[in-house]
C-alpha cells in the first residue's frame, strides 16, 4: 500500500505559529515532531511507500523532516510538486496516475492528529479490505460534539447514504443525536485504477488535463524520485475537491466509522485540547510564569510570558507577532491574516526561514540595514547570485566557509569576514562536516528578499 500524503494549506488558522512558508503540518508541536512527521511515522507501519504531494516552496522542508525521521534514504518516498494548488481531486489524481493501477492507495492529509493508533490499525485494515474489493473508502470520524466546521457523512453501516455540507449548530446537534452521522475526515483508501476510472466517469476534464500534465515530457521533469508539474499544465486543470469531483457522485463509495482519537488541529481551541497542561489548566511552557491564571493557551519560546489574573485566553508570541484572543473565538484568526496580508509579510514567513541549504534568521530589520544569522548545512551552498540594491558583509561565527566573489574562491574561518559589493557575483558554501554559521549585515536602500538575481542554483529555483 502507498500512502499519498497531502501537504497543502496556507496556515491561516494557527497564525502566527503557522505561516504560508511554514504551515501547521511542519511546526513541531508534539514531542519535537511535526504533524507531518507523525503522519509519516504512523502510516509507515502499514504502507511500504509514501507519495508526498507538496508545493515547491515546502518541498525541501518536507524532505528535510523526512530525513530527520529516516536518515538519508529516500528509496521508499516520492514527491509530486505542484506549482499552484488545485484542491484535492487533482492532487490525488496526479499521484494515482504515477502509480500502478492495482496499487492500493491510502490518502491522508499531513496535518491531522490521531491518538488511538490501535483502533486506527483496525479501521485501516477494514478500509483496505473494502478497497481491494473495488470500493472507494472514506473514513467517517465518530463525532464527540456538535461541530459546525466539518462536513458530515450520513451512513448505514458502511453504506454511504449522503454527504452533508457544514451544518448550523441545531443541525449538527441533530446529527450527533442520530448516531449515524460522521465527520468527513478527508482520508481515503482505494485502488488507484478504481479511483481514476470513477474520476474519468464523473469529472473527465480533471482526468484529461491531469493525464496531459504527466504525459508532457517537455513540461514535466522527473528526477531524484520527484515529479515536478509545470505551471502552465497545472493552470489547465480544473480546481475541485475529491468529494465534489468523485465521492458524492460515485456508486462505489463506502465509509468506515472510525473512533480513533482524531483531530484536524484546526484552531487554537482544538490545539489546546491536545497539549499537556499544568494543574491550573494552562498549557505547559517553560517560559511561562503566572499568578492566579487558569485555563489559558500559552505559546512562546523566545522570551518569558507572564500573566496575572487571566482565564480562558489564547496568548501566542512568535517574536515578530503577538496574538491575544478569547478561547472560543480562535476560528476568527484567519480574518486577522486577511487584514495583515496587504501591508506586511507576517502572513507568509517567520523570522527564521527554511531554505534547501539551511536557514536564516532575521536579527534586526531597519529601513537602511538588516542583520541575519545564516546557517548552512554541511555540503550546502547558496545560489551564485548578485544584488542590485544592497551590499553585504559576512562574518563567520563557526564552521568553515568557501566564498565565491567574482572570479575568486576565498576560504574563511571563525572570526574572519568579507565584504560583498553591490552588483558583484557571489556565493556562500559549506565544504565542512559541521554546520556553518555566519552573521550577514545588509546595507542599502532596498533590502527585500526579491532583490536577487540567481545565475546558478543547485536547487533549480528561479
Amino acid at each position: 500500500m502507498t500512502n499519498v500524503i497531502l501537504c497543502g494549506g496556507n496556515g491561516t488558522r494557527l497564525w502566527p505559529i503557522s505561516r504560508t512558508l511554514m504551515p501547521k503540518q511542519f511546526v513541531k508541536l508534539f514531542d519535537e515532531k511535526s504533524l507531518y512527521q507523525l503522519t509519516v511515522d504512523r502510516n509507515s507501519r502499514f504502507c511500504q511507500n509514501s507519495f508526498i504531494v507538496s508545493n515547491m516552496e515546502q518541498y525541501f522542508l518536507a524532505k528535510d523532516q523526512l530525513e530527520e525521521l529516516h536518515g538519508k534514504s529516500k528509496e521508499h518516498s516520492n514527491f509530486l510538486l505542484e506549482p499552484i494548488g488545485r484542491n484535492t481531486a487533482p492532487a490525488i489524481a496526479l499521484a494515482c496516475m504515477a502509480l500502478q493501477e492495482d496499487e492500493t492507495v491510502l490518502v491522508t492529509p499531513s496535518d491531522h492528529l490521531i491518538k488511538n493508533e490501535d483502533e486506527y490499525a483496525k479501521v485501516l485494515y477494514k478500509a483496505k479490505e473494502l478497497a481491494e474489493d473495488g470500493y472507494l473508502v472514506t473514513f467517517g470520524i465518530k463525532p464527540t460534539f456538535a461541530e459546525t466546521g466539518f462536513g458530515y457523512i450520513e451512513a448505514d453501516g458502511t453504506d454511504v447514504k449522503a454527504f452533508h455540507e457544514k451544518p448550523d449548530f441545531a443541525t449538527a446537534s441533530k446529527y450527533l443525536e442520530a448516531g449515524n452521522y460522521y465527520w468527513n475526515s478527508g482520508m481515503f483508501c482505494f485502488k488507484a485504477g478504481v479511483f481514476l476510472d470513477e474520476l474519468k466517469k464523473y469529472s473527465p476534464q480533471i482526468y484529461d488535463t491531469c493525464k496531459a500534465a504527466l504525459k508532457d515530457d517537455v513540461k514535466t521533469s522527473v528526477s531524484d524520485n520527484t515529479i515536478k508539474i509545470k505551471k502552465d499544465d497545472m493552470l489547465e486543470i480544473p480546481e475541485d475537491s475529491i468529494d465534489y469531483a468523485v465521492m458524492e457522485k460515485s456508486s462505489k463509495v463506502k465509509v468506515v466509522p472510525s473512533d480513533i482519537g482524531w483531530s484536524d488541529v484546526g484552531s487554537f481551541d482544538a490545539l489546546y485540547e491536545e497539549l499537556p497542561k499544568d494543574e491550573n489548566g494552562n498549557t505547559v511552557n517553560k517560559n511561562y510564569v503566572q499568578i492566579e491564571s487558569k485555563n489559558n493557551f500559552i505559546y512562546g519560546c523566545e522570551r518569558k510570558i507572564a500573566t496575572v489574573d487571566i482565564e480562558d485566553l489564547i496568548v501566542v508570541d512568535t517574536g515578530d507577532a503577538l496574538l491575544i484572543s478569547k478561547k472560543g473565538s480562535s476560528q476568527k484568526v484567519k480574518n486577522i491574516v486577511n487584514k495583515i496580508r496587504n501591508d506586511s509579510q507576517l502572513h507568509n514567513i517567520h523570522l527564521t526561514a527554511h531554505r534547501p541549504w539551511g536557514t536564516y534568521t532575521i536579527l534586526e530589520d531597519n529601513p537602511k540595514y538588516k542583520i541575519k544569522r545564516i546557517e548552512v548545512k554541511p555540503g550546502g551552498r547558496l545560489s551564485l547570485q548578485k544584488h542590485f540594491h544592497r551590499s553585504e558583509h559576512w562574518t563567520v561565527v563557526s564552521g568553515t566557509a568557501v566564498v565565491t566573489l567574482g572570479e575568486k574562491e576565498i576560504p574563511l574561518r571563525a572570526n574572519e569576514s568579507i565584504h560583498i559589493p553591490m552588483g558583484e557575483l557571489h556565493r556562500l558554501e559549506n565544504c565542512g562536516k559541521l554546520n556553518l554559521v555566519i552573521i550577514e549585515t545588509q546595507i542599502g536602500d532596498y533590502l527585500g528578499e526579491d532583490d536577487i538575481v540567481r545565475v546558478e542554483d543547485d536547487y533549480k529555483r528561479s
